[in-house]
């Protein structure tokens, strides 16, 4: 039941790649490499050399080729007309970079902006509808954090033009956005997005940079009814940037907490995402987290510092990202972070 919610409740609102690097090059050619893995934690994203002068770095130049996540290189002779997309997070960049006109499908599961509600559904964010992705006669599809590299290759090997990211920290989710941008020829858009959430990563940078190591608040944080975030998952980062201690960070990605251990670790805040309900019980999260068996004991309870959050801004590894950050920092320490 568990593993069925989370795959219902946190997979959906899922969601690295490290930095991309402009740099001017004499070929006619703008080329975008894979760069290597970065100790097990994940997948890099594409770095970036454009042939262009400083002048007009905001104007791609074709034919592109790219990289993804998977290591498959693509060439862009031109910015893609029809572009589907079966990922939120991605969706949401997508139209954040001004190609709504472009997008010609989503997953079912696409909610934002509201304009993506409209858009033709194409299925599952882990296993879509190929029959109604073929009938977009998309030039590229784009996928993201849930669905599997075995999925992908089963749909290239229907001659369906599949392309992941695999975003692990916020700089991956920066400069994925930017590369979106340079094979859409979107670099301005891209770079507007991008500085922006630059701009609110710095503002919790500096709320909370002088608090001292051993003052910083032990957070849990719960994505679905008994699941938590370890270390090398973009969300135990946004812990970190908010000056938090992430009290799961000892194993790595999502996994199944045990009730023991949080308390245990007593944190100081417990972050949950709103609007999650369980699957069997029908009980919201927070119900169901404020009425664990000794849990009434943990500081976070005591202190009534349980603190819900939107589930899509914290967990969509997209442009809102930066606003998730903002709100988790505000969860950790409202004194701080207005």
């Amino acid at each position: 039941m568990k593993q069925s919610n989370f795959k219902r409740g946190l997979i959906l609102t899922l969601a690295v790649a490290t930095a991309i690097s402009l740099a001017a090059c004499a070929k006619k050619e703008t080329e975008i490499t894979d760069p290597s893995k970065l100790g097990g934690v994940g997948t890099k994203a594409p770095t970036t050399t454009s042939s262009a002068a400083p002048a007009a770095a905001k104007k791609t130049t074709y034919p592109l080729k790219v990289k993804d996540a998977t290591g498959k290189e693509f060439t862009f002779d031109k910015a893609p007309e029809r572009i589907a997309s079966v990922s939120p997070s991605e969706t949401e960049t997508l139209f954040a970079i001004g190609l709504e006109a472009n997008i010609v499908g989503v997953s079912d599961f696409d909610d934002y902006p509201e304009a993506a509600k409209s858009k033709p559904k194409l299925g599952s964010i882990t296993k879509p509808n190929v029959e109604a992705v073929i009938a977009t006669n998309a030039n590229v599809v784009i996928t993201g954090v849930s669905m599997d590299t075995t999925s992908v290759e089963k749909l290239r090997t229907m001659n369906i033009n599949v392309f992941k990211v695999d975003p692990k920290t916020l700089d991956d989710a920066m400069n994925n956005i930017l590369t979106f941008g340079q094979i859409t020829d979107h670099q301005e858009q891209a770079e507007k997005v991008v500085a922006k959430m630059k701009t609110d990563r710095q503002k919790v940078v500096d709320a909370v940079k002088d608090v001292k190591q051993e003052n910083k608040k032990k957070v849990y944080i719960e994505f679905a009814p008994g699941w938590t975030v370890g270390s090398g998952v973009f969300m135990d980062e946004l812990i970190t940037l908010a000056g938090g201690i992430n009290v799961a960070a000892d194993k790595a990605g999502w996994y199944e907490i045990s009730e023991e251990k949080i308390i245990q670790q007593n944190p100081n805040v417990i972050l949950f995402a709103n609007g999650i309900v369980d699957f069997k019980s029908k009980k919201p999260l927070e119900e169901i987290i404020r009425s664990r068996g000794g849990w009434d004991a943990i500081d976070a309870v005591k202190n009534k510092r349980v603190v819900g959050l939107d589930q899509n801004s914290v967990s969509r590894p997209g442009p809102r990202l930066t606003e998730g950050l903002l709100e988790i920092a505000k969860g950790i320490y409202p004194e701080l972070v207005k």
